[in-house]
């Protein structure tokens, strides 16, 4: 399959595959710091005693060279890519590529399940895996590649869903905090809570996807999508799930919220979760194939 790709094209296919490794065995540093803190805050004994297991799992994780979930997901990219980077019309079978190579490499468990015949591919790649985002720029040489291993656990969660506009902002809160009691613990909390709202129900369940992955301890520009999504943090800590669901002083990492403008006669909340071990990558290509890692400190490939 190598003969697919020029030697720079090798050079990315091989960058992506070390990542995808680095990151199933390697939290990014907001979600290990956040579980840091919050491991600090915990005033319950038992949910103290989870996080140290967590924390164990880390650092055998790093000892071991092993993923840090058996669950490595199922591998989805989020694309911000120049018009004029050099590699795109070839990036998505790079991107495949790169995910073949981790599966047989990291390992990765081979999770891309055929829907209607139920067979396993072996490899991760099937239609639609890896699955793919783009977001094209005009005028940029450069690509921003963002990175999701979506496990099984955390994408149980998963809602979109469209209200009647009476609704109001009060059934967007309803609808994610009935999401998260019925099915959160099923997620491996401490819980990341990405909100979307927006027009309609596919659009609404991609910005909560993207809102997910937005990075701990950030906020939406906008005041009111601030204000909301205080609101949620603080209502989604005092149900009092706790570190894998047996009770604790927090439930949440964080909880974003990104929307876009909707329709007079439809109010659309789409909500996507990730567990306590999420794993999110974010690797910036310049054109010339430097490259920077945005998520996960001191790492080079």
């Amino acid at each position: 399959m190598d003969t697919m790709f020029s030697e720079a094209e090798l050079r990315i296919v091989n960058s992506v595959a070390s990542y995808l490794s680095v990151m199933s065995k390697h939290l990014p540093d907001d979600v290990f710091d956040r579980l840091s803190e919050m491991r600090k805050n915990e005033k319950n004994d038992g949910a103290k005693a989870v996080y140290d297991c967590m924390f164990k799992n880390l650092d055998m994780a790093v000892t071991l060279d092993r993923p840090i979930c058996q669950d490595t997901g199922l591998i989805q990219f989020f694309i911000k890519a120049g018009s004029g980077f050099p590699y795109l019309a070839n990036l998505k079978n790079i991107l495949t590529e790169a995910v073949r190579i981790a599966t047989e490499v990291t390992p990765l468990r081979p999770n891309a399940v055929d829907t209607f015949r139920e067979k396993n591919s072996g490899n991760n790649i099937a239609v639609g895996s890896p699955w793919i985002e783009w977001d094209i720029v005009s005028g940029s040489d450069d690509a921003e590649i963002e990175i999701y291993m979506a496990g099984g656990g955390c994408s149980l969660p998963g809602k979109a869903l469209v209200l009647m506009p009476s609704a109001g902002y009060e059934g967007v809160a309803k609808a994610v905090l009935e999401t998260v009691c019925d099915r959160g613990i099923n997620a491996c909390p401490p819980l990341i809570v990405g909100v979307g709202i927006g027009t309609c129900a596919d659009s609404a369940g991609l910005l909560s996807k993207k809102a997910l992955l937005r990075g701990v301890g950030t906020e939406n520009p906008d005041k009111d999508a601030q204000k909301l999504e205080k609101m949620l943090f603080e209502g989604l800590n005092n149900i009092g799930i706790g570190p894998n669901g047996i009770t604790g002083t927090e439930s949440v990492l964080d909880v974003h919220v990104e929307f876009a403008a909707h329709h007079p006669a439809t109010l659309a909340v789409g909500i996507s979760v990730g567990c306590w071990a999420t794993r999110y990558g974010r690797i910036h290509f310049n054109s010339d194939l430097s490259y920077e890692i945005k998520t996960h400190g001191g790492v080079t490939l």
